[in-house]
């Protein structure tokens, strides 16, 4: 049962789509890890693109970076 739920979890991660019939092969820690780095990616990804993001509104003028923030970061 351990690699159903290992494979549904990583199912989640790849935001519900099926895991190729080949990982079915991997045992259940090999699948925990895999989900694991994923979701990692996807964390890293989400600073990164924020970062990104502050970065660029250095270039904005000063005086309307609000007005800029609120329309980009809802």
């Amino acid at each position: 049962m351990r690699i159903d739920e290992e494979l549904g979890r990583l199912s989640g991660e790849l935001g519900g789509a099926r895991p190729p019939s080949s990982f079915a092969g991997l045992d259940g820690g090999e699948l925990a890890r895999l989900a694991e780095a994923l979701r990692a990616e996807r964390a890293r990804q989400v600073d990164g693109l924020g970062d990104a993001a502050e970065e660029a509104l250095k270039l904005v003028p000063a005086i309307a970076r609000g007005a800029v923030r609120k329309v980009l970061f809802r």
